[in-house]
C-alpha cells in the first residue's frame, strides 16, 4: 500500500509540474533584478499612494467625464467604417473562422503544426485583446457568429435591425448577464485547466458546439438580446474596449482619454460585477500557477498524508488530479477576489457613511478593476505573444501541417531573442503601475459622482487605496517569480 501511495504521489507531482508548450515567461535563464524586489514593490505601491494624494488635493469635484473632452474623428470613421470595408472585414472573419474549423478537424493533430490553436489562443485571445484594450473594440465588426447569422437572416428576408421582431421568446429580465458569466468561466477553464483546447480537433469541436449554442440563442431570443446576455466574448471585449481611446459614441468615432469609457455613476447588475471579477481573477490565476508557490502547493498536496487516500481514490476513478486541483483553485480565486473586493467596499461604506450602500459601491466601482486586468494581461502575455505569435509565419504556409509551403515561410525558425526577461520585467512594472494609477483615478471619479461630497468620497477611497496598493505589490510579485526564480 505504501508503494502504491508513493508511486501515485510521484506520478501526480511529475505530471503537475510538467512544462507546457509555451509559457509567458519561459526564457530558459534566470534574470537577476538590478535592485531588490522589495524596492520595486515599495516604489510601485508608493506611486499608487501618491496618485491618491494628488487626486485628493486637486480633484475635488466630478464632471462625470475624464477631463471632459472627446475628439470626433469623422474622416477616420468614413475610411474604416465604410460599408465596403465592413463587408470585406466580415467576409475575412468568416473565412478565418472556417479555416480554423477545417484545420482543426482534418489537419495534423499537433498543437504547434496546426493553425487552429495558434490562431485561437495566441493571435485572437491574446493579440486581439491587446488591440481591443489599446486601440478600440473592433469585435462587433469582426464577430464571425453575428456575420454568419446576419448573412443567413438576409437570405431569408429576416432583418436583424429589430431584435424584438426576430425574437421568438423573451428571456427573463432577471437573467441579466449570468449566461455570459458561466460562458466566460467555462472558456477560462478550457484555457487554464483543460487540455482539450490544446488539441486541434477537440478545439474545433468546442467551437462548433459553442456556435450552435450562440446561433440557437440568437434565433430564439433575438440577435442583440442574446449578444448582451449569453455571448461572453461580446461582453468581454465590450468591457475591455471601454478602456480604449477609440470608441463609437452617438454614432460617431471619437478619441477619448484612456479609461474614460469605464466611468459610471450607475450600479450595474451583480452579474456584470462578477463578470469583471472573472476577467481579473482569470489572468491573475494564470500567472499564479507559474510561480514556485503553486509548485510548492502541488508538492505538498502530493506528499500530504491526509490527501493521499483522496488522491488515490480520484486517480482510481480516472480523474485528472492536476485538473481537479486547478479547477478548485480557480473557483476559489474567483470567490476570493469577489469577497475581498466586497469587504473593502464595505469598509468604504463604513468610513463614508450610509448614503451609499455596499452593493452600490461594489456594482459601480467594479469597473475601476478593468485597467488592472488589462495591465496584467499586457504584462503577463507580451512575451507569449511575441514568441509564440511567430508560429503564425510558418503556419501561414502550412496551415494543416501537411508539408505545404504556400508562401515560402514554412521553414521559418522562431527568434527567441526578440524579447528578453529584462524587457518583460520593465514592461510589467510600467504596465502594472500605470494600470493601478488609472484604477485609482477612476474609483475616485466615481466616488465623487456617487457621494457628491469631496470629503465622503475621499474617506470612501481610503480602503480602495489599501486594496490597490496591496494588489499592485502582489501582482508584481507574481510576475517576478518566473523571471527571477527559473
Amino acid at each position: 500500500m505504501t508503494t502504491r501511495i508513493t508511486a501515485a504521489g510521484t506520478a501526480f507531482l511529475a505530471f503537475a509540474t510538467w512544462p507546457g508548450l509555451a509559457h509567458a515567461h519561459a526564457f530558459g535563464a534566470r534574470y537577476d533584478l538590478p535592485l531588490p524586489l522589495s524596492l520595486y514593490l515599495a516604489g510601485a505601491g508608493g506611486t499608487v499612494a501618491v496618485t491618491f494624494l494628488l487626486l485628493a488635493l486637486f480633484r475635488r469635484k466630478s464632471t462625470g467625464r475624464a477631463y471632459n473632452w472627446d475628439v470626433a474623428l469623422p474622416g477616420l470613421a468614413s475610411v474604416v467604417g465604410g460599408p465596403g470595408i465592413l463587408r470585406t472585414v466580415k467576409a475575412l472573419s468568416v473565412a478565418i473562422f472556417v479555416i480554423i474549423l477545417l484545420t482543426g478537424l482534418v489537419g495534423r493533430q499537433n498543437t504547434i503544426h496546426n493553425l487552429a490553436p495558434t490562431l485561437v489562443w495566441v493571435i485572437w485571445w491574446v493579440g486581439f485583446t491587446f488591440f481591443v484594450c489599446l486601440v478600440g473594440n473592433a469585435w462587433p465588426a469582426i464577430n464571425p457568429w453575428t456575420a454568419v447569422f446576419d448573412g443567413f437572416s438576409s437570405l431569408f428576408d429576416r432583418p436583424t435591425a429589430n431584435p424584438a421582431r426576430d425574437a421568438r421568446f423573451t428571456l427573463p429580465q432577471g437573467i441579466a448577464h449570468w449566461p455570459s458569466v458561466v460562458g466566460l468561466m467555462l472558456f477560462a477553464w478550457l484555457e487554464l485547466v483543460s487540455t482539450a483546447g490544446e488539441m486541434p480537433r477537440r478545439l474545433a469541436c468546442v467551437i462548433i458546439v459553442y456556435s450552435a449554442i450562440t446561433w440557437t440563442g440568437m434565433i430564439l431570443y433575438g440577435r442583440d438580446r442574446w449578444l448582451e446576455t449569453g455571448e461572453p466574448f461580446h461582453l468581454y471585449f465590450g468591457v475591455l474596449g471601454r478602456f480604449a481611446p477609440l470608441a463609437i459614441e452617438g454614432g460617431q468615432l471619437v478619441l477619448r482619454t484612456f479609461g474614460a469609457g469605464l466611468l459610471t455613476n450607475r450600479p450595474v447588475h451583480v452579474s456584470m460585477t462578477l463578470f469583471v471579477i472573472v476577467i481579473l481573477s482569470t489572468v491573475t490565476f494564470d500567472g499564479f500557477v507559474e510561480t514556485p508557490a503553486w509548485a510548492g502547493f502541488l508538492e505538498w498536496a502530493s506528499e500530504s498524508r491526509g490527501l493521499r487516500p483522496v488522491l488515490l481514490w480520484l486517480q482510481a476513478c480516472g480523474v485528472d488530479l492536476l485538473g481537479a486541483l486547478k479547477t478548485i483553485a480557480f473557483l476559489l480565486c474567483v470567490g476570493l477576489f469577489f469577497g475581498v473586493f466586497r469587504l473593502f467596499c464595505a469598509m468604504s461604506r463604513a468610513l463614508a457613511g450610509n448614503t451609499v450602500t455596499t452593493s452600490q459601491l461594489v456594482n459601480t466601482l467594479v469597473f475601476s478593476l478593468a485597467p488592472i486586468a488589462i495591465a496584467y494581461h499586457v504584462s503577463h502575455y507580451l512575451s507569449y505573444l511575441l514568441l509564440a505569435g511567430q508560429l503564425i509565419i510558418p503556419l501561414a504556409s502550412d496551415p494543416f501541417g501537411w508539408g505545404w509551403n504556400l508562401f515560402g515561410t514554412a521553414g521559418y525558425s522562431m527568434d527567441i531573442g526578440i524579447i528578453n526577461a529584462a524587457t518583460v520585467w520593465y514592461v510589467a512594472l510600467a504596465a502594472i503601475v500605470t494600470g493601478h494609477v488609472i484604477a485609482i483615478w477612476l474609483a475616485h471619479e466615481m466616488a465623487l459622482s456617487l457621494y457628491g461630497s469631496a470629503r465622503k468620497a475621499l474617506l470612501s477611497q481610503i480602503p480602495m487605496l489599501m486594496l490597490m496598493v496591496l494588489y499592485t505589490m502582489s501582482s508584481l510579485w507574481i510576475l517576478s517569480q518566473p523571471i527571477t526564480e527559473f
